[in-house]
């Protein structure tokens, strides 16, 4: 057992919590509904960027690559001037929603470049112009464009063009679990000397005044390079600064006056550090040198081409030149961190899959962030304090006043989506189980728990809306988790999560059940379904259009859900023989979603099309027939995600349910032929469940392995190519809706118009095709095939277009023939530049033709599978080569 893996499980068995501290600041809580007061909710104008610098947040706190513990009472994190800009830099600036031509977006370069998944060693980069950073022109370029231009980027601005940045590293080493190395590196990439005031920060999160805190926490000075950080729950820390630098003192309290033009109750405010290190206002820091918030600034000159390291070290004890020893200690955990992933990837011989995997789950170890958010107290306000606007108890979330979430919470983006979604959750705790099943366990738990599932038991979405409705994967996420650690704990899988979250999904399946399927017909709604604007029709509010609307991708993610449940429920036979009455309830509830598919409430109304053979969703209008909304989309690919392959041998040992199971075959033959069939058994004796049988399936392979519709060349598009040239429209009440294939950026205000499911590649999607692949094929082995091209006489077994699927997926991320990554698309200095070429950024999705990266930029959440996929990608190879072009070229 290597060292990290050692600390994990002493983290595990509460013997040292390793995890106390981590990157558990956000990178923007500015701009969130936890911190919107407004009576309009427009939380993005409620506390902007600008006003950050000023403003005391109630909920959270931001930094650049920043550390907390892990109830975030105390914060460290870095800024940064380069003397030219307005403000120092100490977070991350980008657009709001109303400001980006396609909503939301960072205007900044940083990368996450390694962690282990107890954070002993973490390490990011963030590249800092040394000209004034252009805040105005990004604002201004981007509310000039339209849908139909791309965004402005920072590096479009000409900033980096002659190379005149500094690349800053970030790095922690832990010596113990709350002994911390910091250092940032400094890099002049400039042909000129440059200065730039690096400015280490401390401060503890404002909850004082909310009776948490029985005495206001103090930072102090001790020596000319030291602080001390007491707080009555805490106890002392210590930080010890290499050198000699300036260390200053103020209040995390909020400039009133500067923000709304009242008298300030305090008199050394939040931004007290920017304005003394911008504009020399020393009076408004504190000149008895203590205070809520320090900052210890060191001013550097760094000759061109060469670089400065600023070094700290926290501890809970006073110690002399603390400072001298971090670089043994960085040292030797860079060391433990190599070991640790040398483990983990050890069948990944290429060398860029390697790069790019380790940052993978680099990106998903510093997207955990503390996440809080009482909605009682949001509604009603804290007491002593001013009152919310009484507009709120009827608007955002007043229907989940029991949700109190004090957690580390793995998010999507930390800038971006800096609060957790529920389906994006489910796919993080994938990879993630990999090199953290623990972590990820806790995650899926943590959903489920009474504080955050509804009552009426509906998981929360995410907090713009929590009563959104997300595809139903939590139990496919909760199933695979438990497989991943059982394989690797010798097979003993871990009953209690199991169990834990079994029960609680049971009550979630009753709420779809209850919820999206009103008529008791079998056939479910469930709006967008994080699909956004993948239909003609916003379908989060089909009663707008005066219709209703039956939804294949809704249906299909619940057959999907019971066969997971099904699952589950069989492999809790292990430790008791009970559960295969609830495997019995799950069957049935999968079949009957398969039998009203093809006949909705028995009025000869199918949800699969014989004229297309596809699967689409029909809009009903009060008094007019149904319309089969034929727009070819990925919503009819998802009936191929409900599939599992289970072993003859555990039907044996559960008489009940194999008697049950028969009873169906003779009783109801109609609709137990409507699935593949489970008389025969398959390859290695496996009985097969899926909603699709042979022509169906080969009918919707054939469409999803058509460059002409679905196959790019970087995966699978979220909408058919053939509605590039052939648009769908359809006329609802007098008005015409038109659909066509987008592959970039969204030119639709549908959901904000910040996300596209028009043509670009999603990698949840793409995964959840991979692996319903792959279960196909443990069912059939290679009997069954599909010819591709038609006509060609080449078939292609199940496993071997999973291969393919997952090869074009990973290569969006790596070096071609010329040394280019799809992902960075023309950008010539990201192509070429040694110091840009081999840093990845993980984006949101990818364009449905070149696999360009687009939307959020640091997605690494769910785009993140590439991690997976990377590692299912060797698995399967006896003798992995070094060239991975060579190791799946089918066609």
């Amino acid at each position: 057992m290597n060292i990290e893996k050692q600390r994990l499980k002493e983290d595990r068995e509460w013997k040292k919590h390793w995890k106390k501290w981590g990157p558990y600041l956000t990178e923007r809580q500015w701009g969130t509904v936890r911190e919107d007061y407004s009576p309009n909710g427009a939380a993005w104008d409620n506390v902007t960027h600008d006003e950050a610098r000023s403003k005391a947040y109630r909920w959270g706190e931001e930094g650049i690559g920043g550390i907390s513990d892990y109830k975030q009472k105390l914060c460290v994190a870095w800024a940064f001037w380069n003397g030219k800009d307005p403000m120092i830099k100490e977070r991350l600036f980008g657009l709001t929603g109303p400001q980006g031509n396609h909503g939301e977006d960072v205007k900044e370069l940083y990368y996450y470049l390694d962690s282990t998944p107890t954070h002993s060693y973490m390490k990011m980069l963030y590249k800092y112009p040394q000209n004034e950073f252009p805040y105005k022109q990004l604002i201004e370029e981007n509310r000039k464009r339209t849908k139909n231009d791309p965004e402005f980027e920072l590096m479009d601005t000409g900033v980096f063009d002659e190379d005149a940045y500094f690349d800053i590293y970030i790095e922690y080493a832990k010596n113990d679990i709350e002994d911390i190395a910091a250092f940032a590196t400094i890099h002049n990439r400039g042909k000129e000397d440059a200065e730039i005031w690096v400015i280490p920060t401390i401060w503890f999160r404002k909850n004082w005044f909310t009776g948490h805190e029985p005495f206001m926490p103090k930072l102090s000075k001790l020596d000319t390079n030291k602080i001390k950080a007491y707080s009555p729950k805490s106890g002392n820390f210590f930080f010890s600064f290499d050198g000699d630098p300036e260390l200053k003192f103020c209040d995390n309290e909020t400039n009133r006056e500067r923000l709304y033009h009242i008298p300030n109750e305090k008199k050394y405010l939040k931004d007290a550090i920017n304005d003394y290190v911008v504009h020399k206002y020393i009076h408004h820091l504190n000149p008895s040198d203590y205070g809520t918030k320090a900052a210890a600034i060191y001013k550097l000159t760094i000759p061109s081409g060469e670089k400065k390291v600023v070094k700290f070290r926290m501890m809970h004890y006073h110690q002399e030149d603390a400072a001298c020893s971090c670089e043994d200690i960085l040292k030797e955990r860079i060391k433990e961190a190599d070991e640790y992933y040398g483990e983990i990837q050890a069948r990944v011989k290429n060398d860029d899959l390697r790069n790019i995997q380790r940052q993978a789950f680099a990106g998903m170890m510093w997207g955990k962030q503390f996440y809080y958010y009482n909605v009682d107290r949001w509604l009603e306000g804290d007491p002593g304090r001013y009152s919310p606007p009484k507009e709120r108890k009827k608007g955002r979330n007043h229907d989940w006043r029991h949700l109190h979430n004090y957690d580390i919470i793995s998010m999507p983006d930390k800038w971006e989506y800096p609060w957790y979604a529920a389906w994006d959750l489910a796919f993080h705790c994938v990879p993630i189980a990999r090199i953290d099943p623990d972590f990820a366990k806790d995650q899926l738990v943590l959903l489920l728990n009474d504080w955050y599932m509804h009552p009426n038991g509906q998981i929360p979405a995410y907090e713009w809306n929590f009563s959104d409705v997300n595809p139903p994967v939590h139990a496919y996420a909760v199933q695979r988790v438990y497989q991943i650690d059982k394989k690797d704990n010798n097979g003993i899988g871990d009953q209690e999560f199991l169990e834990r979250c079994f029960h609680k999904l049971m009550i979630n399946f009753t709420w779809w059940v209850n919820q999206k399927d009103s008529e008791g017909k079998n056939i479910f709604e469930g709006g967008f379904l994080g699909l956004d604007n993948i239909s003609l029709i916003d379908r989060s509010h089909a009663h707008h259009y005066s219709g209703k609307l039956e939804q294949a991708d809704a249906t299909s993610w619940m057959a999907m859900f019971s066969l997971n449940m099904l699952r589950i429920s069989l492999d809790l036979c292990e430790f008791n023989k009970s559960y295969q009455y609830t495997a019995i309830k799950f069957l049935e509830h999968f079949l009957y979603i398969a039998g009203a598919m093809n006949n909705i409430a028995g009025e000869s109304i199918s949800l699969w099309n014989d004229e297309e053979n596809f699967f689409f969703d029909v809009f009903h209008l009060p008094g007019k027939e149904p319309k089969v909304m034929k727009v070819k989309s990925i919503v009819g690919i998802i009936p191929l995600f409900a599939v599992e392959s289970i072993r003859l041998d555990m039907f044996d040992s559960l008489p009940d349910f194999k008697k049950r199971m028969e009873f169906f075959l003779k009783e109801k033959p109609k609709l137990a032929s409507l699935v593949s069939s489970w008389i025969k058994p398959g390859f290695e004796k496996r009985r097969l469940f899926s909603l699709l049988r042979g022509h169906r399936m080969k009918s919707i392979l054939n469409k999803m392995l058509d460059p002409n519709e679905f196959l790019s060349e970087y995966g699978i598009r979220s909408l058919s190519k053939f509605h590039e040239k052939k648009p769908y429209s359809l006329k609802i009440n007098g008005d015409t809706y038109t659909i066509k294939y987008t592959p970039g950026e969204s030119d639709s205000l549908m959901f904000g118009g910040n996300s596209n499911w028009r043509g670009p590649i999603w990698f949840p999607i793409n995964h959840l095709i991979i692996e319903s692949l792959r279960k196909f094929y443990y069912y059939y082995g290679n009997e069954f095939s599909i010819e591709y091209p038609t006509g060609s006489g080449n078939f292609l077994t199940m496993d071997l277009i999973a291969k393919e699927l997952s090869f074009r997926c990973i290569k969006i991320f790596m070096k071609d023939e010329n040394g280019k990554r799809p992902v960075y698309g023309k950008n010539k200095k990201m192509q070429e530049d040694p110091h840009f070429k081999d840093h990845i950024l993980f984006y949101e999705y990818f364009h449905g033709d070149n696999g360009d990266g687009l939307g959020a930029s640091h997605q690494t959440g769910w785009t993140g599978l590439v991690a997976e996929m990377i590692h299912k990608y060797y698995k399967n190879i006896d003798e992995p080569k070094e060239d991975a072009e060579s190791i799946f070229r089918i066609y």
